[in-house]
């Protein structure tokens, strides 16, 4: 163990008692961060005999990305197969992410938390798990498991890996850390050139990068989805056929904005007024956002009361597992994580649909395909509440502008397919 990762460790150590009290903090607004502790300590429950591929996904955003991957790999390698053949394990650090992962997959793979980076937690884990290789999604990279791996000759893969220039920078403050972590990492398949620049100047060696593009333009919108989609469209139009403004994955300070840009769309708008549905990134908002909705004086339902929407001005998307056909009904998207820096949410999913899209200026987490979608005139930035005001409305009013703007959306997210193809070839290599 190098000085500067056994520091680190030392750190990690003498903070675990404030992550205990971070999750008892956390566990009173969203009672299942009190949960299953011990997983995140290594005690995890020891699952099939089979070869394990692990494949971890911090959260929400990294489990809807990995779902195209992980029935790949299961259709690639079946389980039920003489050889190869594998099972999948699927670890993330958020409840949200945990329910994401039993509701995409059920019981067709294993499922945890993932062991916090301390030597003793993901020696257990590693131990009780014996994975044949490790797929993680993104960005989220640990020293000690990265170091584990290596040591136990487990290959280790960033999968759709993405590093922005600011984190490189705070990456770069911390060499002697960051620099053996990329050099034991088997390989880095990036989203674009310029993360895989950032990783190679950062200590990656230039042998282990390939750049594939962004699997989530890779998604499938199956029938069941569709079919969905269009009965949540004709319900949430209804006789009046009014238009619907959808405003995902929000955070803490826009559900504001979007409330102020809404009161100016319903005065200015020389139609009826359209349908908001409101959908915050974290459950544990849900009750204050219906508080901050009503305070505005807006007239609102909760869609996992099943309310009608007919006489309703918002529709507070409350549930989990549906924003994919929510897209699907929707004639105009904002994604959020946008108009605060948290770095914007997943906008390829409304360019699937063929749905204009409207975001704020944070767009760090989807930097190369906010550039494509942009430039394809198929998605706006706004910076203010006045700014999405005017964009929604005129958008609203100019039903051919609308049709045009989706319909690039859409023709970007088909072009840019074909990058989980490449990202399971690495893997195949490794496996």
């Amino acid at each position: 163990m190098t000085f500067s990762r056994f520091l680190y460790t030392v750190i990690f150590y003498l903070l675990s008692p404030v992550i205990v009290l971070r999750l008892l903090y956390r566990a009173l607004k969203a009672p299942a961060y009190a949960r299953r502790w011990s997983e995140r300590f290594g005690f995890v429950d020891v699952p099939s005999s089979q070869d394990i591929i692990w494949l971890h996904a911090v959260s929400v955003g990294e489990t809807l990305a990995a779902i195209p991957l992980v029935k790949s790999l299961q259709h690639s390698y079946p389980n039920s197969s003489p050889s190869p053949s594998y099972s999948l394990m699927v670890t993330c650090m958020t409840p949200t992410g945990s329910e994401r992962i039993k509701a995409a997959f059920g019981d067709s793979v294993d499922h945890s938390y993932a062991p916090y980076d301390m030597p003793d937690a993901v020696a257990r884990f590693l131990n009780r798990v014996k994975p044949k290789v490790l797929i993680i999604m993104e960005t989220e990279l640990w020293p000690n498991t990265i170091a584990a791996c290596s040591a136990r000759n487990i290959p280790v893969i960033l999968a759709n890996g993405r590093l922005s220039a600011k984190s490189a920078r705070a990456y770069g403050k911390i060499p002697s850390l960051i620099g053996p972590m990329l050099q034991s990492m088997s390989a880095v398949v990036a989203q674009h050139g310029d993360d895989g620049a950032r990783f190679t100047d950062l200590g990656l060696p230039a042998s282990a990068l390939s750049v594939s593009g962004n699997i989530k333009f890779d998604l499938h919108l199956d029938s069941e989805v569709q079919g969905k989609a269009g009965l949540l469209g004709s319900e949430w139009r209804g006789d009046s056929q009014r238009l619907v403004w959808l405003a995902a994955s929000t955070h803490r300070g826009e559900d504001e904005l979007i409330l102020q840009a809404f009161g100016q769309i319903t005065k200015h708008l020389s139609g009826a007024a359209p349908l908001l549905v409101l959908v915050p990134r974290h459950p544990e908002r849900f009750n204050t956002v219906a508080q901050l909705c009503e305070n505005a004086g807006f007239k609102v339902a909760r869609r996992s009361a099943g309310d009608a929407t007919a006489n309703v001005d918002i529709l507070l998307g409350d549930t989990m597992g549906e924003l994919m056909a929510f897209y699907g009904a929707c004639d105009i998207a904002f994604v959020g994580g946008s108009l605060v820096p948290s770095g914007g949410h997943n906008m390829i999913e409304p360019a699937a649909w063929g749905v204009p899209i409207l975001m704020g200026p944070h767009l760090f987490n989807f930097t190369e395909a906010s550039r494509l979608l942009i430039e394809g005139d198929a998605m706006v930035v706004c910076d203010s509440a006045e700014s999405l005001a005017g964009q929604c409305t005129a958008l609203f009013d100019d039903q051919q502008r609308r049709s045009e703007m989706g319909k690039a959306a859409r023709l970007i997210a088909e072009a840019n397919r074909g990058a989980l193809d490449r990202l399971l070839a690495v893997i195949k290599h490794r496996l």
